[in-house]
């Protein structure tokens, strides 16, 4: 599914009757809402779960940093795709009997011409599947 057909669906929300929300958080949680819930929060939580459904859940410890910088926690990063790379290195990989080469510069990667943020978005570049960069690269 397309990101405006999931546009759409989330807009729609807002016209559904309360019963059809309690309806749809039901089949989709397995049991009735908590008493009481706001409607606010039955669309915010189908329109999660239907981006989740199309776009995959966010990762444990992705919810956990939310989770803790909601609560007002300080969060350390974590390791990045740099971790193991300082700028002006290049990362050599054959991907399909292609050579793929990668320079890491001061704000990213550069492939191909392009500037990518993260080296999960050079590999998604170069395969078309969702990868970790570092493993994609050897890191």
């Amino acid at each position: 599914m397309s990101v405006m057909a999931i546009e759409e669906r989330i807009r729609c929300l807002g016209i559904l009757s309360r019963e059809e929300l309690v309806r749809s958080w039901s089949k989709t949680h397995g049991h009735p809402p908590p008493k009481g819930i706001k409607r606010s929060l039955l669309e915010r939580s189908r329109a999660y779960q239907l981006q989740a459904k199309t776009f995959g859940k966010l990762k444990i410890s992705t919810a956990k940093t939310l989770f803790a910088i909601a609560n007002g926690q300080e969060v350390k990063s974590g390791p990045s795709d740099r971790r193991n790379v300082n700028p002006g290195i290049h990362l050599i990989r054959e991907w399909h009997g292609v050579t793929h080469r990668v320079e890491v510069t001061v704000t990213g990667f550069d492939w191909n011409g392009q500037s990518y943020a993260s080296l999960s978005a050079v590999a998604f570049a170069i395969t078309g599947a969702r990868w970790s960069g570092p493993r994609f690269f050897g890191l």
